[in-house]
C-alpha cells in the first residue's frame, strides 16, 4: 500500500503545476488526457491528489478549482463542453480512478474535513454508524497531525466531489447562476444515471490501457457488505479500535461503485446533524455550526427525485415481499434498500432543521419542493408517464400504502411543522400563498390523507400483539426476515419502527388528524380568509389608483392623506396579475384544506364571521385582534400578526399643531422652517388686528375665518381604540400659515402657470395679478358655501 506523501517529489506533477498557470484551460485538459492515457499508475498515483483539489477546490475554500459550480454553458460553452467531456462517467478522469484503483492505491482523507457528527464521532474514538468508514480510519503517525481515512481512489474522488458542494463559499447574490443550468448540478445528474441506473445495470468498469484487459476496480475491503441490509447492525456502537475487515459476498462487487456514490451523497449532503441530539432536545434546534443553502437543497432534491425512480424501476415480480425469498441480483435488492437503509433517518433530520431554522421568506420554497418530492414516489414510477394525459389529480394507489407507513413522520410532523411556518408567514405574498397552496394541493391527493390516517391508526394500535421491542436495532426492512407474520401486526410493527427510531422511545406523538392539529388548520384557514380579503382590498385600491388621485386632486394645496396607505408588500411592485395569482392561490388551498381534514363549508363561514374581517359602515378596516386590559387594549397574538402583516391597523392622524407636524417628504426643508419664521412673525406682528377682522359678524369677517383658522378644530377627535371622544383643544388665535409655498407641488404648479401664460404674451406680473384675482374669486365662493353650510346645520 503507498501514500502519496511518502514518494518522492514528482517531476510530471511539477509539469502539470507548471502549465496549469501557463496554459489556457482546454490546452491543459487535452494535455491530461494524453498523461492518463500514457502514463503509468506508479507515476499517476503522486499526481492525482494535487489534479482533483485542483478541480473540485480546496477543503477550506480558499482554491475554488475549476468553479464548477458556476460553470454555465449558455456563458462559456467552450470550458463548459471541455470540463462535462473530462468528467463524465466514462471521461479521461473517471479512467484515471480505475486505473489507480486496479493497484490498490489509497489516499489520506482528513477527518477534520467531515460533516460535523461523524467528525465528533470518530474523534471520540467511536466507529458512525455508516459502513463507509469502518476500516478506513488511520491513527496518526507519531508526530503526526490528526485522524485521516485511508480512501481508495473512487472513494477520494467522490469524496471530494460532494464535498465542494459544501466547503466552497456560496455564490454571490449579484450572480445569477440557475442551478440547475451549471456544470456540477449536471454533473450530479450524470453521475446518479451512470452509477444508479434505472434501466439495465452498472456500466462495468472502463479500460484504461490500450489492448489491456479491463482491470478490477472492486476495493478489498467493499463499502457496504451487502448481508447487512436487513440488520441494523451498524447502530451498535463499536469502538473505533475495533475495525474488523469484512469478507463481502463476490457478487456485491458490481454494485460497490453504486453503494459508495450513494453513500458519500448522503454523508457528506446530509448527515450534517445528529439524531441522538436531536433525540434528546425532541426538537429540531439543537446548536448546530451547518447551514444549508439554496443550492445545496436543489441537489439534495434531484437525488432524491432519481432515487425514487431508481427505486421506482424495480419489476412488480421483484418488488413483492414474497421477491425477497427468491435469488434477485444485488442491484435489484440495493433498489429495495437504497431509501429506507440509506436516506431516511439523516434526510428527516435534514428536513427537521430547516423546517425550524429558515428564514421565513420565499427561499423557503426549495425547502418545500424537497421535501414535497420525497412525499410523492408515485410521481417518478413508470406508470406515471401512461396517465400524465389525465387532467383530473391521479388516485393514490394502495401499492404506496408500505411507504407512507415507513415514512409516517415525514408526512404528519413535517406538515405540522409546515403549518407552524405558514402561520407566522405574509399569506398575502404572492410567493407565500404558493406554497401553502402547493403543500395544500399534495396532501389533497384522492386517497393520499385516508392512507396517513390509517398509517396514524396502525401507529397508535395497542402494544399487545407487538413483538418484544427491538426496532430500534432494525431498519424498515426488518419484514426481509420475517415475510409471514399477520398483515397488520406487521404493518403496525414497521410503523413503530420507523416512528421510535427517530423520535425515541418515549416520543408524545401528536396525531396530525387529531383535534390539536385540526385547532392549527383551522386557524390557517381564518388567515387565508383574512389574506385574501386584504389581497382584494389592495387590489380595489390598486384599479382605483388611476382615478382616484385624478389631476385636479394633485393640484390641491393641502396635504396628502398618509393614512389611508396600506403597508408596503410585494403585491405593490408586482402588479395585479400577482394579486389575481395569490387569490387564486388561496382560495383552491382553502378547498384542499376542506378535502384533507373534511372541514364543513358551515365550519368555514362560522370562520370568516368570527374573523370580523367585514368592513364598517364608513369603509374603514376594524381594528385588530385585541382584549381589553385594566390600562386600554391588549393586542392578541392574532392581532399582533394582523398588523405585522398588514391585514389589518389602527387609524392613526396627527393630533397636534398643523404648523408644527413633521417635514413631509414632498417639501423642502428649509424652504418650510423659513416660511414658518416669516408667518410666526406676522401673527406675533399682527395678532390684534387678526383677531378683531375675525370677530366681525359680517362677509369679512367670514373671509377672514376661512384663511386665518383651522378647520374643524373643535371637531378633532381622540382616536382611542377603547372609544371616540371629543378632546379639548387649547384655543389657538386666528394666524396666516404660508407652510404650503413649501411643497415641491405647489412650486411646481406655480412655475407650470407661468410657462403657460408666457405661451401667450402674459408678463410674470400680469399673470401673478391674475392668480392672485383667481384665488379671491374661488376664496369668496368658498366662504359663502361654509357659511351656508354652518346656517343648514344651526
Amino acid at each position: 500500500m503507498a501514500f502519496p506523501h511518502l514518494q518522492q517529489p514528482s517531476f510530471l506533477l511539477a509539469s502539470l503545476k507548471a502549465d496549469s498557470i501557463n496554459k489556457p484551460f482546454a490546452q491543459r485538459c487535452q494535455d491530461l488526457v494524453k498523461v492518463i492515457e500514457d502514463f503509468p499508475a506508479k507515476e499517476l498515483h503522486a499526481v492525482f491528489p494535487w489534479l482533483v483539489e485542483s478541480i473540485f477546490g480546496s477543503l477550506d475554500g480558499v482554491l475554488v478549482g475549476w468553479n464548477l459550480r458556476c460553470l454555465q454553458g449558455r456563458v462559456n460553452p467552450v470550458e463548459y463542453s471541455t470540463a462535462m467531456e473530462f468528467l463524465d462517467p466514462s471521461g479521461p478522469m473517471m479512467k484515471l480512478v480505475y486505473k489507480l484503483q486496479a493497484e490498490d492505491y489509497n489516499f489520506d482523507f482528513p477527518v477534520s474535513c467531515l460533516p460535523g457528527p461523524v467528525k465528533a464521532s470518530i474523534q471520540e474514538n467511536v466507529l458512525p454508524d455508516s459502513p463507509l468508514y469502518h476500516n478506513k480510519v488511520q491513527f496518526p503517525p507519531t508526530g503526526g497531525l490528526g485522524l485521516n481515512l485511508a480512501l481508495n481512489p473512487f472513494e477520494y474522488y467522490m469524496f471530494y466531489f460532494a464535498l465542494s458542494l459544501i466547503s466552497q463559499k456560496p455564490m454571490s447574490m449579484t450572480l445569477h447562476v440557475r442551478t440547475s443550468d451549471c456544470a456540477y448540478f449536471t454533473l450530479v445528474d450524470r453521475y446518479l444515471s451512470w452509477f444508479l441506473p434505472t434501466e439495465g445495470s452498472v456500466p462495468p468498469p472502463l479500460c484504461s490501457s490500450p489492448g489491456g484487459s479491463s482491470p478490477s476496480p472492486a476495493p478489498r475491503t467493499p463499502a457496504m457488505p451487502f448481508a447487512s441490509y436487513g440488520l441494523h447492525t451498524s447502530l451498535l456502537k463499536r469502538h473505533i479500535s475495533h475495525q474488523t475487515s469484512v469478507n463481502a459476498d463476490p457478487a456485491s462487487h458490481e454494485i460497490w461503485r453504486s453503494e459508495t456514490l450513494l453513500q458519500v451523497f448522503v454523508e457528506m449532503w446530509l448527515h450534517h446533524y445528529s439524531l441522538e441530539m436531536y433525540q434528546k432536545m425532541q426538537s429540531p434546534h439543537a446548536k448546530e455550526s451547518f447551514t444549508p443553502t439554496e443550492e445545496h437543497v436543489l441537489v439534495v432534491r434531484l437525488l432524491l427525485k432519481h432515487l425514487h425512480a431508481f427505486a421506482n424501476s424495480l419489476k412488480p415480480d421483484q418488488a413483492s415481499p414474497s421477491a425477497h425469498s427468491h435469488a434477485t441480483s444485488p442491484l435489484e435488492e440495493f433498489k429495495r434498500a437504497a431509501v429506507p437503509r440509506f436516506v431516511q433517518q439523516k434526510l428527516y433530520v435534514f428536513l427537521q432543521h430547516c423546517f425550524g431554522h429558515w428564514p421565513l421568506d420565499a427561499t423557503f420554497r426549495a425547502v418545500l419542493e424537497m421535501w414535497l418530492s420525497y412525499l410523492q414516489p408515485w410521481r417518478y414510477a413508470p406508470e406515471k408517464q401512461a396517465q400524465g394525459s389525465d387532467p383530473q389529480p391521479r388516485c393514490v394507489s394502495e401499492k404506496w400504502a408500505p411507504f407512507i407507513q415507513e415514512n409516517l413522520l415525514m408526512y404528519t410532523k413535517l406538515f405540522v411543522s409546515f403549518l407552524n411556518r405558514a402561520l407566522r408567514t405574509d399569506l398575502v405574498s404572492p410567493k407565500n400563498a404558493l406554497m401553502v397552496f402547493r403543500v395544500a394541493k399534495v396532501f389533497a391527493q384522492p386517497n393520499l390523507a385516508e392512507m396517513i390516517q390509517k398509517g396514524e391508526q396502525l401507529f397508535l394500535e395497542p402494544e399487545l400483539i407487538i413483538p418484544h421491542r427491538q426496532h430500534r436495532l432494525f431498519t424498515v426492512t426488518t419484514s426481509f426476515l420475517s415475510p409471514w407474520p399477520p398483515v397488520v401486526t406487521d404493518a403496525s410493527f414497521k410503523v413503530k419502527s420507523h416512528v421510535y427510531s427517530l423520535e425515541g422511545q418515549d416520543c408524545k406523538y401528536t396525531p396530525m388528524f387529531g383535534p390539536e392539529i385540526r385547532t392549527l388548520v383551522l386557524r390557517l384557514a381564518q388567515l387565508i380568509t383574512q389574506a385574501k380579503q386584504t389581497a382584494k382590498s389592495i387590489s380595489d385600491q390598486y384599479v382605483e389608483s388611476p382615478t382616484g388621485r385624478s389631476f385636479l386632486s394633485w393640484l390641491t394645496f393641502g396635504l396628502t392623506d398618509t393614512n389611508s396607505c396600506y403597508p408596503a408588500n410585494d403585491l405593490d411592485e408586482i402588479g395585479q396579475d400577482s394579486i389575481r395569482k395569490t387569490d387564486e392561490y388561496l382560495e383552491k388551498a382553502l378547498e384542499y384544506l376542506r378535502q384533507i381534514f373534511r372541514l364543513s363549508e358551515a365550519q368555514l363561514a362560522q370562520l370568516t364571521l368570527a374573523l370580523g374581517s367585514a368592513r364598517d359602515e364608513n369603509g374603514k378596516q376594524q381594528l385588530p385582534d385585541c382584549i381589553v386590559g385594566e390600562e386600554g387594549l391588549i393586542l392578541t397574538p392574532l392581532g399582533r400578526y394582523q398588523i405585522i402583516n398588514g391585514l389589518r391597523r389602527f387609524e392613526i392622524e396627527y393630533q397636534g399643531d398643523l404648523e408644527l407636524q413633521p417635514i413631509r417628504s414632498y417639501e423642502i426643508t428649509s424652504l418650510v422652517r423659513a416660511l414658518f419664521r416669516l408667518s410666526s412673525a406676522i401673527n406675533r406682528r399682527f395678532a390684534g388686528q387678526m383677531a378683531a377682522l375675525c370677530s366681525r359678524n359680517d362677509f369679512l369677517g367670514s373671509f377672514c375665518r376661512y384663511h386665518l383658522t383651522e378647520p374643524a378644530l373643535s371637531n378633532r377627535h381622540l382616536l382611542s381604540p377603547v372609544g371616540r371622544r371629543q378632546v379639548t383643544n387649547p384655543a389657538r388665535g386666528p394666524r396666516l400659515s404660508l407652510r404650503f409655498l413649501g411643497s415641491y407641488r405647489t412650486l411646481l404648479l406655480l412655475l407650470m402657470a407661468f410657462f403657460v401664460a408666457s405661451l401667450f404674451c402674459i408678463g410674470p406680473l400680469s399673470c401673478s395679478l391674475l392668480l392672485v384675482l383667481g384665488y379671491v374669486l374661488y376664496a369668496i365662493a368658498m366662504t359663502l358655501l361654509t357659511e351656508r353650510g354652518k346656517l343648514h346645520q344651526l
